[in-house]
C-alpha cells in the first residue's frame, strides 16, 4: 500500500492517546485551584448554616461560618470568595438603601474576611436585587420599569461602601447601562485606586437563575416579574461583543459573561475579540442539575464537574465562579498527589 503523507496509516492520532503519559504532554488545557472563584451566600446571625433545598450542599452562613468556610477555601488554594448577602425582609425597600449602609450584612462581612484572611480575594456583588421588595436589580417607576440612572447612582453608592470596607473587587451584576464608568469614577475620586472592576459585561436574561433567587431571598419579591428590560437577549451573540467593549472602555478590568455552559460560544468570541481577562459564571441551574444527576446516580459527578469546567477553560475564561469550587480544588489536590 502507498502512503500518502499526512494520511491514515503514516499519521494516526491514537497514538497519543494511547497511554496517560503521552495524552499529559499534549494536554491543552488544564483546571487549576487557581482558575475558582467561589460564590458564597452570608445571612444575619450567628452560627447558622442554613442549606439552600434547590442547590444540595449549599448553605446560606452567618460570618462567624463565613470565616470557617473561607479558610478552608484558602487553604485548598482557592484564590477568591465572591459575597452574596440573604437580606432580611426588613431591611427591603424601594429605594434599597440597605445596599449602602456602611454596617449591612456585606460591608460586615468583608471586614471580618480581609481581618481574618487578608490574602484571600473578597469579590462583591453590586446590585440592588437582594435589597429591593421587588426583587428588580434597580429602582422601579410607577409602571415598575427599572429607571437607569438612578440605579446608576444607587449603585455608585453600594460600589463605595464596599470599598471602604475593603473589597478587593466590586462586581457590578446588574446590567445598567453606564455603571461601569460611574463606579470607576467613584473609586477612583475616593481614592480606592487598587479596587478592581468586574463586570458582568454580558449577563443574559436567562433561566437559569432560579436557585440563586431562592438562595438570596428575591424569588418570591420577582415573582412573575421578568429582567428582559435590562439583562441580555439569550439570542443574541454580537450584542455582547458590544456590550464587553463598553465595559472595558468605561473601565473595567475584568468581564463576565454569565450564565457559563449555555453560553460558551460568548466566552470564546469575547477573549478572541479582547484578549482581556475574561471571567465566566457557573450558575445556580447548572449546579443544581449536576447536581440532581449525580444525586439520582445518573452522572458521575466529579468526572462531569470537571469536564464541564475544562470546557469553560477551554473556551477562553479565565476564572470561573462556581459552586464546586471547595470540592473542584480538593479534587484536584488528591489528583495530584504522587
Amino acid at each position: 500500500m502507498i502512503e500518502i503523507p499526512g494520511a491514515f496509516p503514516a499519521v494516526r492520532s491514537r497514538r497519543m492517546r494511547r497511554d496517560a503519559f503521552s495524552r499529559r504532554l499534549m494536554r491543552e488545557h488544564r483546571l487549576t485551584a487557581d482558575d475558582l472563584i467561589y460564590p458564597v451566600f452570608v445571612r444575619e446571625g450567628e452560627g447558622r448554616r442554613e442549606p439552600v433545598a434547590s442547590m444540595p450542599g449549599v448553605e446560606r452562613l452567618s460570618v462567624d461560618e463565613l470565616l470557617r468556610e473561607a479558610e478552608s477555601c484558602l487553604e485548598l488554594g482557592v484564590p477568591a470568595l465572591a459575597l452574596f448577602p440573604v437580606v432580611p425582609a426588613e431591611k427591603k425597600s424601594l429605594n434599597a438603601a440597605e445596599a449602602w449602609n456602611p454596617d449591612g450584612l456585606a460591608q460586615r462581612a468583608v471586614r471580618a474576611l480581609k481581618t481574618a484572611l487578608p490574602e484571600l480575594g473578597v469579590i462583591t456583588d453590586v446590585a440592588l436585587d437582594p435589597f429591593t421588595t421587588h426583587g428588580q436589580d434597580g429602582i422601579i417607576d410607577a409602571e415598575g420599569y427599572v429607571v437607569n440612572d438612578i440605579t446608576v447612582e444607587a449603585l455608585v453608592r453600594q460600589a463605595r461602601s464596599h470599598a471602604e470596607a475593603g473589597a478587593d473587587v466590586v462586581a457590578p451584576s446588574d446590567m445598567m447601562d453606564g455603571r461601569i464608568a460611574a463606579v470607576r469614577h467613584a473609586l477612583e475620586a475616593g481614592g480606592h485606586i487598587h479596587v478592581r472592576i468586574l463586570a458582568y459585561a454580558a449577563k443574559y436574561a436567562s433561566s437559569f437563575y432560579g436557585p440563586f433567587r431562592d438562595a438570596v431571598g428575591s424569588a418570591r419579591n420577582l415573582g412573575r416579574g421578568s429582567k428582559e428590560t435590562y439583562q441580555m437577549d439569550p439570542a443574541n451573540g454580537d450584542e455582547a461583543l458590544h456590550e464587553v467593549a463598553l465595559d472595558l472602555a468605561e473601565g473595567a478590568d475584568m468581564v463576565m459573561i454569565k450564565p457559563g455552559m449555555p453560553y460558551l460560544d460568548i466566552v470564546r468570541r469575547v477573549k478572541d475579540e479582547f484578549r482581556r481577562p475574561t471571567f465566566v459564571y457557573q450558575v445556580s441551574g447548572e449546579y443544581a442539575m449536576l447536581k440532581a444527576a449525580a444525586q439520582n446516580g445518573w452522572l458521575d459527578e466529579r468526572a462531569c464537574v470537571l469536564e464541564a469546567l475544562t470546557g469553560m477553560k477551554r473556551a477562553g475564561a479565565d476564572g470561573i465562579l462556581t459552586y464546586f469550587a471547595r470540592d473542584v480544588a480538593g479534587w484536584l489536590r488528591e489528583d495530584a498527589r504522587p
